[in-house]
């Protein structure tokens, strides 16, 4: 009987568990698309956002293994809103599923607004904090905007510092908003076609909407490998009639409103492929109880669609995913902000 060496063994087992790796991948992919007797292709978010999350625990097994810092990522929450509450924990597991470290800094709601900026210069300055975030919305008495660019762009994680939303406007690197880099990501992972397509984002928050139409009409050439279409932005403001003759001219639509049940499947033509960012909790006419639904008529709308996200189980389980490839990201310090 032959006796195998170690490097031998070693090779063995890393053969076994690419192939483990492989084979868990094809399972995903084959579950991200789901038909359920509608037309449209149904986009797992959350089938999606596992997969996402078991290649980014691959990589920082990797990146420790190669002697390198663990990942470490620092949630800041400031009162007790219990969505709020609620987000920061997923997120917490989310780190805990992809072996990044993590922390969180509970702030009472009566903290002052230079409390708040101290305690945010002194994440920055320390050394084994990879990734910062402050969880949104902060109490009135603090200006939101001066806390997001309060946390240095090396570590802002949820791309809200002006310098990560002026590289990416810029079409350079950068840590994008998680939300809409979960869009993007669920849209090329979908295999949904921007080249030269006509794509509508309703909603124009600064966020989510507005990063989502840079991303998705950029040049796809350049650094953040935008999608190259053709995007018409939709607001507030926009006439009925407008949207409406917008909507029925797009090929690819992105909701990010929070007016539940704003898009009518009349609205749409046929073959456009939905993305649905809203969600909102509201009560059911016909059970009395809550349920989450979204900026799209899901029923409708899924008649019409060549593709659509489902509320829940969308795009939010995504946010959380691209939340730790921007922590991975900052860990590795591969973005150049000295140009």
């Amino acid at each position: 009987m032959a006796i195998r060496s170690a490097s031998q063994m070693l090779s063995v087992s890393n053969t076994f568990l690419q192939s483990l790796r492989w084979a868990a991948t094809r399972s995903f992919e084959e579950n991200i698309i789901q038909n359920v007797g509608t037309q449209a292709k149904i986009i797992n978010g959350n089938v999606l956002a596992k997969q996402i999350k078991l290649e980014i625990r691959d990589e920082v097994q990797e990146w420790v293994a190669a002697g390198n810092k663990r990942p470490h990522l620092t949630a800041i929450i400031v009162g007790d809103d219990p969505a709020s509450h609620t987000y920061v924990r997923n997120k917490m597991k989310a780190t805990e599923f992809t072996g990044i470290s993590s922390e969180t800094i509970r702030l009472p709601d009566t903290v002052s607004q230079p409390e708040l900026l101290k305690r945010i210069h002194e994440l920055n300055e320390c050394s084994d904090v990879d990734g910062i975030l402050v969880q949104l919305p902060v109490p009135k008495h603090i200006s939101e905007r001066a806390v997001c660019n309060a946390v240095c762009p090396e570590k802002d994680v949820d791309g809200f510092n002006i310098i990560n939303i002026g590289r990416l406007c810029s079409d350079l690197k950068a840590l994008v908003p998680a939300t809409a880099a979960g869009v993007m990501e669920m849209i090329k992972r979908s295999g949904i076609e921007t080249f030269g397509k006509n794509a509508v984002v309703c909603g124009r928050s600064k966020n989510v909407g507005l990063p989502i139409a840079v991303l998705l009409h950029a040049d796809g050439i350049g650094e953040t490998k935008a999608g190259d279409a053709t995007t018409t932005i939709c607001h507030r403001y926009t006439p009925p009639d407008d949207l409406r003759r917008h909507l029925a001219a797009a090929d690819i639509l992105v909701v990010a409103t929070g007016i539940p049940h704003l898009i009518k499947g009349d609205m749409v033509k046929e073959g456009v492929a939905v993305i649905d960012v809203g969600i909102t909790r509201i009560k059911d006419p016909e059970t009395g109880k809550a349920k989450l639904v979204g900026d799209v008529d899901f029923e409708a709308v899924s008649e019409k669609a060549s593709f659509i996200t489902p509320v829940p189980g969308g795009v939010g389980p995504m946010t959380v995913a691209m939340l730790m490839k921007n922590t991975l990201l900052a860990a590795k310090k591969e973005i150049d902000y000295n140009f």
